[in-house]
């Protein structure tokens, strides 16, 4: 039986873990409820599960989109579900796809793209490539956990460098401190933005709500040394959840302006597919008095659903509640000298084609 059809319904938060519910994907043809008194199945099912690595040989590896919600039109990920376990994460449906559960499943069962550097070098020497901006890690975090040991970003930041390929970075990890020496050297040729996630600044929180990430004051000392090593920095507040961390949004703004960043930008929190029932559980569980006014303000925004995928809608919501975090967002960003954006554009005037597929191991 795969795991996408097998849905607990001993939905118990585990320690660790974004969340305990295995809830089946939305493309499971089976359905398998499990009987909470057999004692056996209720030990196993709320016992912590280990994170389990498959490799793969993708097929391809540049994505390419037309969304004017993002501010770029092509992205790598190197890896499929993300150790991190964030409850909101946008990516959890994507799992779904692979037969497996965007919930439990997502941060444990992941996939690495291990060829990704060999079909990288091919995707940027093809005769129709033409070289723009890439966005690494968009989709699930390029440096979560099983990086320190695959090292599959690493390897694309240096064949990026090699052939003067721009890239932004999107991170809520330390890890990126360890690429200092590639990313110092992008920086020095224009070919290099990094965003770091900050969500919230009260430990408790984080706990519960991204576990396997590092605290919010981490994050700050993060974009410290990243700007202290001359790396451009952005800072991205996401998700703003109604009544769970929108209080923290004029501290997170100043923080982040206090050591460094040159720029913010925020999401509003959003619920696409299987995430809509996983985050409800969730707020049952750790703020069970505040759930239903939490859903309520969330559904005010979103045009009485929980996800609005509205191109224009979906990033920050709409109405009287998404009004005002926008005023105290802008309001914020000007107090603190980042209401314009500082960021230098990255240069792609200098891209160079890799060599052909014989000459590829010379970079090696």
């Amino acid at each position: 039986m795969s795991s996408s059809s097998r849905k607990s319904s001993l939905n118990k938060p585990l320690k660790g873990r974004g969340t305990g519910n295995n809830l089946a994907g939305r493309f499971a043809i089976t359905l398998v409820e499990i009987d909470e008194n057999d004692d056996a199945i209720a030990l196993l099912e709320t016992s912590s599960p280990k994170t389990e690595v498959r490799h793969e040989r993708a097929k391809t590896l540049i994505s390419r989109n037309q969304s004017p919600d993002v501010p770029f039109r092509q992205s790598i990920n190197p890896y499929k579900g993300c150790e991190h376990g964030c409850i909101y994460c946008f990516a959890r449906p994507s799992h779904a796809y692979l037969d497996l559960s965007p919930g439990l499943d997502f941060e444990t069962k992941l996939v690495a793209k291990t060829n990704a550097a060999l079909l990288f070098q091919e995707e940027l020497a093809k005769p129709n490539y033409r070289c723009e901006p890439i966005a690494l890690g968009i989709n699930t975090d390029a440096y979560q956990p099983i990086e320190k040991q695959l090292a599959i970003t690493r390897q694309l930041l240096e064949i990026a460098l090699a052939h003067h390929q721009p890239i932004s970075l999107i991170t809520k990890s330390t890890l990126i401190l360890r690429d200092l020496d590639i990313l110092i050297q992008m920086a020095a040729k224009r070919l290099i933005h990094v965003a770091i996630s900050v969500t919230t600044l009260d430990n408790d929180l984080k706990r519960i709500l991204e576990p396997r990430t590092a605290s919010g004051k981490t994050r700050l000392q993060v974009i410290k040394k990243l700007r202290k090593a001359g790396i451009p920095v952005t800072v991205l507040i996401a998700p703003i959840i109604p009544f769970i961390n929108d209080n923290e949004l004029e501290s997170i703004v100043a923080a982040c302006a206090k050591v460094g960043a040159q720029s913010v930008n925020y999401i509003m929190l959003r619920l696409p597919h299987e995430v809509a029932p996983l985050f409800e559980d969730w707020l049952k569980q750790h703020y069970t008095e505040r759930a239903e006014h939490v859903l309520k303000r969330i559904m005010d925004m979103r045009g009485g659903k929980l996800y609005d995928s509205r191109f224009g809608k979906r990033m920050t919501g709409e109405g009287v509640f998404a009004d005002l975090i926008k005023q105290r967002f802008h309001s914020a960003r000007r107090k603190h000298g980042l209401d314009n954006n500082r960021l230098s554009s990255l240069d792609c005037r200098h891209f160079k084609v890799p060599p052909k597929e014989g000459d590829q191991m010379a970079l090696f």
